[in-house]
């Protein structure tokens, strides 16, 4: 798989995403930078544009493979984070949810989404007769950034291989990505979660079949700013309707 360059990925990352941890627009130029997502077209995710430098394919047999490598790899967030998270739920899901990164409570225990956020997703899932038996879930990052602050575009890049390899292993009939970090990450675009949602995208794997994707916001944003719910509601529903 064929990603941007490193630069054009960071500078793309800085212009304009929201993410679990703040859909909030933010001046991350003055911070760490992340600009506004409100001048983004609304439409399917325009592709970061492939230039010089092709990410090396993770060539796993299976997810027990997969993880060993992810274990193995030489990340620095495994200097501060408790556990290695990957995944929860059925390997053998129609639908497949991706995350950002875990938190305090899923690096304690190892498992992803088992936080306060965790126990929304659970419900939000059952509103649509789902639970953890029937999709499968997982992370972007498999270890937690210090003080929960939000994956760097290097890191991000470095976990994209990662993050297609699973998804060619559980090939699901249906995708949710769950906050702006995950949508950014898979859909290969600038654009913010707020422009994503509600908007079914499609996600191409190695063996050229279209995923359909369905971004929505992330169950810790909702935490913050429940008036959001009744989108994620929305989001849901056409969920439903597609499987």
């Amino acid at each position: 798989m064929e990603f941007a360059n490193v630069k054009d990925f960071v500078l793309l990352f800085n212009s304009g995403i929201g993410f679990f941890t703040g859909e909030t627009p933010q001046n991350r130029l003055s911070q760490k930078p992340l600009h506004a997502d409100r001048q983004q077209p609304a439409q399917a995710a325009q592709p970061l544009p492939a230039k010089t430098v092709k990410l090396e394919k993770v060539d796993a047999a299976d997810r027990d493979e997969l993880a060993m490598k992810l274990r193995s790899h030489p990340s620095r967030l495994k200097e501060t984070a408790r556990n290695f998270v990957f995944s929860d739920g059925n390997p053998d899901a129609r639908v497949m949810l991706i995350g950002e990164a875990p938190g305090a409570e899923e690096d304690r225990q190892g498992i992803p989404f088992v936080g306060e956020a965790g126990q929304l997703l659970d419900r939000m899932l059952a509103a649509i007769g789902l639970d953890r038996t029937t999709v499968y879930i997982t992370n972007v990052l498999p270890w937690r950034p210090p003080a929960n602050r939000t994956p760097s575009p290097d890191e991000i890049a470095v976990f994209l291989p990662f993050v297609a390899r699973h998804i060619e292993l559980i090939n699901p009939s249906v995708i949710m990505l769950l906050g702006g970090t995950a949508a950014q990450c898979v859909l290969g675009t600038s654009a913010g979660i707020t422009k994503l949602r509600g908007t079914w995208h499609s996600y191409k794997n190695e063996r050229g079949d279209n995923i359909p994707v369905m971004p929505t916001f992330h169950p810790a944003f909702l935490l913050r700013s429940p008036a959001y719910k009744r989108h994620v509601w929305e989001d849901l529903k056409q969920l439903r309707e597609k499987i």
